[in-house]
């Protein structure tokens, strides 16, 4: 599923006009608010009714412009639309612009909320050892904008980190990654291994450093943390010191399975060994003590 992103295009005549970034941006947020809602929205029919408003810019051209602006919510810990791969190294007009209409989006912030704490259920599929798919590459380019000093968007709240604190969100993926286990395990013909199978944030706690107990076809431990989101496979996630920890510890054992596109279409990549060493991770927070 997930292909290598192409570079960034070459600008070849004039970079886009702040009234034409504006009302790309504008369009790109209303294709957002549609698909928070879950309200059917058509891209194409976006772009073309968008092409007047533009200084005779192509198809390709607006569909390249809206993936530099999935790229700047992504570096903005905000949703983007899953259909609208990210492409790094963008203009720093859209930094600005986002920066300027999507604090005042007040409908679209308040739908980014009622969705980031939406509750879940374990949702259906017809194969679910068909949603494992390959991760995504590392983007070819680096993320943020082509200027020296981006402009910095100021939201009071970091929406991906909410998503990711929502509990039913995250029961529902473990839940959903216990049947995926359970089902790979049978497909082996391995039904002992599979009653074993431990939801281990429930037995145990999340102390644990990783979520279920799971085993390889030849009877080796498994260690599984599940990460899951609602959001595009690009959108960042959230790992604990402890979960570093153990993956480092038990490095030949653990595996960080990333679920994505959750409520839609579940899709699962994994992440095997020790988090650090297949992930770029960044500090989010610090703890402070007087001193």
């Amino acid at each position: 599923m997930q292909s290598k992103p192409p570079q960034s295009p070459t600008m070849t005549g004039k970079d886009w006009s702040r009234e034409e970034v504006e009302a790309t941006v504008r369009d790109y947020l209303s294709m957002l608010s549609s698909w928070l809602a879950g309200t059917p929205f058509n891209k194409s029919a976006h772009r073309r009714a968008l092409m007047p408003l533009l200084n005779g810019r192509s198809e390709q051209s607006i569909e390249f412009k809206h993936r530099n602006i999935s790229a700047a919510l992504i570096d903005s810990n905000f949703p983007y639309i899953p259909g609208y791969r990210q492409l790094p190294n963008y203009q720093g007009l859209i930094a600005e612009v986002l920066a300027e209409l999507l604090p005042n989006s007040t409908s679209l912030l308040s739908i980014a909320a009622a969705d980031a704490d939406s509750p879940i259920v374990v949702p259906e599929v017809d194969d679910i050892l068909a949603i494992l798919t390959s991760k995504p590459y590392a983007a070819t380019e680096p993320h943020g904008v082509r200027e020296a000093q981006p402009p910095l968007m100021q939201l009071s709240t970091n929406y991906v980190e909410r998503e990711a604190r929502n509990r039913s969100l995250g029961t529902a993926g473990e839940l959903f990654v216990l049947n995926y286990e359970t089902a790979r395990l049978i497909h082996a013909g391995k039904e002992s291994l599979a009653s074993r199978i431990e939801h281990t944030s429930v037995v145990t706690g999340d102390h644990a450093g990783f979520d279920i107990l799971s085993f390889e076809e030849s009877g080796a431990e498994r260690l599984i943390e599940v990460k899951t989101t609602k959001y595009g496979f690009e959108t960042p996630f959230f790992v604990t010191r402890n979960e570093v920890a153990k993956s480092e510890v038990r490095a030949q054992q653990y595996q960080l399975y990333r679920l994505f596109d959750f409520k839609a279409a579940p899709r699962l990549y994994v992440l095997p060994g020790a988090i650090g060493a297949s992930c770029a991770l960044s500090a989010a927070s610090f703890v402070a003590r007087p001193r």
